[in-house]
């Protein structure tokens, strides 16, 4: 390579350097201020789930001094004082419609607002309406009730065995045995009931007078 060759090469390069650096001191503050917004990012997260923690654990701790009170009244009081944020407050509202035998009106009127508060997540809901189905018996329409567990038993939905279990439960006050047989019957197969729920519907069927389901 000659001389003027490696002169150019050489002012070419300086060129090059110049022009970057020009760019730098014109743009450089783009990037500053990414790396800003990256590290500030990361810091607000950071303190958003020590608030979360710090909430979670003061909602947990209310709970467990309400619920170790003497009597229900008293638990129940407490419980409707203690703070909420978020699904904490369907938590809550379950834990109020958890002493059916004391105050049932109290526990179906908290498990109605669980179900129509749709800021809940719907696994909160579905297991109020399950509860609530559960809790009302026969002092809700049969039709009402059927209604209510269908809507819950998509695929997906976390209590949707349950919900089967409890519409073959219906079928029998309707006299239906032999199609509730049937109904407990697939749940006995459903690969997605408890091994719990399995064996109480297999008992059910031998008490209806069905014949124990075949295994394998």
């Amino acid at each position: 390579m000659s001389n003027n060759e490696s002169f150019i090469d050489e002012v070419t390069e300086e060129v090059r350097r110049d022009k970057l650096f020009a760019m730098f001191r014109r743009y450089g503050w783009i990037g500053v201020l990414l790396v800003v917004g990256i590290v500030g990012g990361a810091a607000w997260s950071e303190w958003q789930k020590a608030q979360a923690t710090a909430q979670a654990e003061g909602f947990g701790d209310a709970v467990t001094a309400a619920l170790t009170l003497e009597t229900p009244e008293a638990r129940i009081a407490a419980l409707k004082t203690v703070p909420v944020a978020g699904d904490q407050a369907g938590l809550l509202q379950l834990m109020l419609a958890s002493d059916p035998t004391k105050d049932r009106a109290s526990a179906l009127a908290a498990l109605d607002a669980v179900v129509a508060d749709t800021t809940l997540d719907s696994s909160y809901r579905d297991l109020a309406v399950l509860r609530h189905t559960i809790l009302v018996g026969a002092d809700a329409p049969l039709a009402d009730r059927r209604t209510a567990l269908e809507g819950i038993t998509a695929p997906g939905r976390p209590y949707r065995t349950l919900a089967l279990e409890q519409l073959a439960y219906l079928l029998i006050e309707e006299g239906k045995t032999p199609q509730a047989i049937d109904a407990l019957r697939a749940l006995t197969k459903d690969q997605d009931a408890s091994a719990g729920l399995r064996a109480r519907a297999e008992q059910v069927i031998l008490a209806l007078g069905g014949a124990a389901t075949a295994k394998g």
